[in-house]
């Protein structure tokens, strides 16, 4: 299926152009000095606290970085972003967790990152895995490090890094995938820088350490239009492509041909009260937009999917966190975060994650389309169907197309009768969801870490907790 187009191509090289100007004439609040001293090296300028890139620095790297992102999961399985396929992983970095069954919220812990992790590697299409939760019962200088540390002996599958702010958890980050393999292979990573166009000294420091390892990363700008960027839709787009951009440029400047992956983290600033929008329908077109411009340099393009301001399993959520993945699953998104989201990534919940690796089925029908060649015409099968029992129940062709995905099947929305629902006790999705997560967590085991393993990633903790929390 050809993506749709939410922005025209002229409108695509009106943003390029747009973000050129503001790097080459507005600035980047930039300090950290050996980051400078590499861009100035490389042509930037600097007056007061603000670095300029010129154009042609800006476009050369673009064509060098890496435009396809892999990462293999212990278990050997691999995800390629670039590849035309589109996948799913789940939000992380939540801080409170939704108990689906008694309609009540508590903060996340520990165990939590752990259980988390169990159930998405259970889940089929939950393609890879971050770190879900923040646990709150951890010293924030050990926070990042202790979710990626907790998540790796409970999934098999590709295990994305945790968002990191220091040159340290970059440090120890990479210590710990050598763990299980080759960092290379087996870690991603991703800053976020601050909006507007604004690189802390730490942050910088953090990048420089990321391309020298040469982990493959993802800048997260996360503005807010209205508050933190324009409130127009394309000049929020233009801004966070700046933000973007700039980080890429160090990455290239210190590692060309570092891979990247191309995100975008734009919502919207509700007018009645200044709470970030993450339900919507902007925050759906903003993600098409940035995939269209990501892909328009070539980049692999990761933007918000399943997202909700919604506090609870209800109508709202549903509606939201549909619209916000369809819209850029259809644009052609190569991955699309949430799984599991709620309160505008305040919030997770273990039924919602097992109900959105149930919608990503629907969101992949959606996007693949459908054919209209001679055997989808069926002619040969509505001649049969006429001639004889005029129905199409027995014929091969249904059986076929039944196989192939025709319909999607979902499992846990109602599609019987009135009666069949009242047989079955009037469940609703959210009814089923729970019952699934607690199945989950009951009965779902993921091959173990070998025990040397574990002490090897205890170390590395212990040596990051000697090093950090006594620093900071």
């Amino acid at each position: 299926m050809e993506a749709l187009k939410f922005l025209s191509d002229e409108e695509v090289v009106k943003i390029h152009e747009t973000t050129l100007h503001i790097l080459s004439e507005i600035g980047y609040v930039w300090t950290h000095k050996p980051s400078l001293e590499i861009l100035t090296g490389a042509g930037c300028t600097v007056k007061g606290n603000r670095v300029y890139f010129p154009p042609q620095l800006v476009e050369d790297s673009i064509k060098k970085a890496g435009k396809k992102v892999s990462v293999t999961g212990r278990g050997g399985a691999t995800k390629t972003l670039g590849d035309g396929n589109l996948y799913f992983h789940n939000l992380g970095g939540a801080r409170d967790i939704f108990d689906a069954k008694t309609g009540t919220r508590r903060v996340a812990v520990m165990q939590d990152v752990r259980d988390a992790t169990r159930v998405l590697d259970a889940l089929d299409n939950c393609h890879t895995i971050t770190p879900f939760f923040t646990p709150q019962d951890v010293e924030g200088e050990l926070m990042s490090l202790a979710m990626y540390r907790h998540a790796l002996p409970f999934t098999t599958k590709p295990l994305q890094g945790p968002g990191v702010q220091y040159p340290e958890e970059v440090k120890y980050a990479v210590e710990m995938a050598q763990v299980i393999g080759n960092p290379k292979e087996v870690l991603t990573l991703a800053l976020s820088p601050v909006s507007p166009l604004t690189i802390p000294d730490h942050e910088a420091a953090a990048m420089i350490e990321i391309a020298r390892a040469g982990i493959s990363f993802g800048a997260l700008p996360c503005p807010t239009a209205g508050a933190t960027s324009p409130m127009t839709i394309s000049g929020s787009i233009a801004q966070q492509n700046a933000e973007t951009l700039a980080v890429v440029i160090l990455t290239q400047l210190v590692n060309p041909g570092l891979p990247i992956v191309y995100c975008g983290r734009l919502a919207m600033m509700e007018p009645r009260t200044g709470v970030s929008v993450w339900g919507g329908v902007e925050l759906a077109l903003a993600s098409a937009g940035t995939v269209q411009l990501g892909h328009y340099y070539g980049f692999p393009v990761n933007v918000y999917g399943f997202s909700t301001n919604s506090h609870t399993l209800d109508l709202q959520n549903g509606f939201e966190r549909g619209l916000n993945a369809t819209l850029p699953a259809l644009a052609g998104a190569d991955e699309l975060s949430g799984i599991g989201e709620m309160e505008a990534g305040v919030m997770g919940s273990y039924a919602q994650m097992v109900l959105d690796n149930d919608l990503v089925g629907t969101v992949l029908r959606a996007r693949r389309g459908y054919p209209a060649d001679d055997d989808a015409m069926a002619l040969k099968e509505v001649t049969a169907a006429m001639d004889g029992s005029r129905n199409f129940l027995g014929q091969k062709h249904t059986m076929k197309h039944i196989k192939l995905g025709e319909v999607a099947m979902n499992k846990f929305g109602e599609r019987g009768t009135w009666e069949m629902w009242e047989r079955g006790g009037k469940l609703t999705m959210a009814d089923r969801a729970i019952a699934e997560a607690e199945k989950i967590l009951k009965e779902h085991e993921v091959a173990p870490l070998e025990s040397q393993q574990e002490k090897e990633l205890d170390r590395i903790m212990a040596a990051a907790e000697a090093e950090l929390v006594k620093k900071r």
